[in-house]
């Protein structure tokens, strides 16, 4: 496989994005040694210049590791995620030296239904926000989230989630200043193939399913939300949460 020249994509990125779809597809899993760098540069067509140039970039994102005398090996940022009381997920990320960030799959407005009705104590005729997205540390996937916000208590709320970076800066134009995580439910599954493939790992590695439930300080629902997260690239630290795991969970 030689790689040609793309505007705009300089051969390293390329050998880069091929390593990267290698390693979230499962190809090159995680303690898997890369191969050389002559057999890269056979595989790619590529000098020795551009093979370190890849492999370099990938380390310094943290996706690979290079071990003295050993070699460079496939290697999975492993984020330690609190779930308390006051859960923010840019904070949690920000204090663990990871960029957080993030990326809106779809917005709609829909009736709230049974589940969402019963979550946010309202009539399964009343409007909600329904947002979906991909939240992301230092640009790799780790979540694929569901949140649902009532529309009567935030009116244009998805005009002004694009005017900010979180949720939290968001609900304080709405005046409410703190909000608190009054359930946590977990349960492990085996991911879909769609969630496989959004949260770019592979379908043989278990995902956590994190079902919640937002108050404001008025114990009023004002989130009810359901998560699918990379088990291989998150811990839950459960110490200031009390949490309801299903059955065939796995600790941690």
């Amino acid at each position: 496989m030689t790689l040609a020249r793309k505007a705009g994509h300089a051969l390293w990125f390329q050998v880069e994005q091929a390593l990267e779809q290698d390693i979230f597809a499962g190809t090159l899993a995680v303690g898997t040694k890369l191969p050389t760098e002559p057999d890269l540069m056979a595989r790619f067509g590529v000098s020795r210049f551009t093979v370190r140039q890849a492999i370099g970039s990938l380390e310094r994102r943290g996706l690979v590791r290079a071990e003295q005398g050993r070699g460079t090996f496939v290697h999975a940022p492993v984020l330690t995620y609190r779930l308390s009381k006051r859960t923010r997920f840019s904070r949690n990320l920000i204090e663990q030296g990871f960029d957080p960030g993030g990326e809106v799959l779809s917005q709609n407005i829909v009736p709230a239904g049974p589940e969402v009705a019963e979550k946010l104590q309202i009539a399964e005729w009343q409007s909600v926000v329904h947002r979906r997205g991909i939240g992301k540390a230092d640009d790799i996937p780790i979540e694929l989230a569901d949140a649902f916000l009532p529309l009567n208590r935030f009116p244009d709320f998805p005009q002004r989630r694009a005017e900010h970076s979180t949720y939290t800066a968001t609900l304080a134009t709405y005046g409410i200043r703190d909000y608190v995580r009054a359930l946590t439910l977990t349960e492990a599954r085996m991911p879909s193939e769609q969630e496989a493939q959004l949260l770019r790992q592979s379908i043989s590695s278990p995902v956590f399913v994190v079902t919640r439930i937002d108050t404001d300080l008025d114990g009023s629902p004002i989130l009810f939300g359901r998560a699918i997260w990379s088990s291989d690239r998150v811990v839950f630290d459960l110490t200031e949460q009390t949490t309801i795991c299903g059955a065939n969970n796995r600790s941690t």
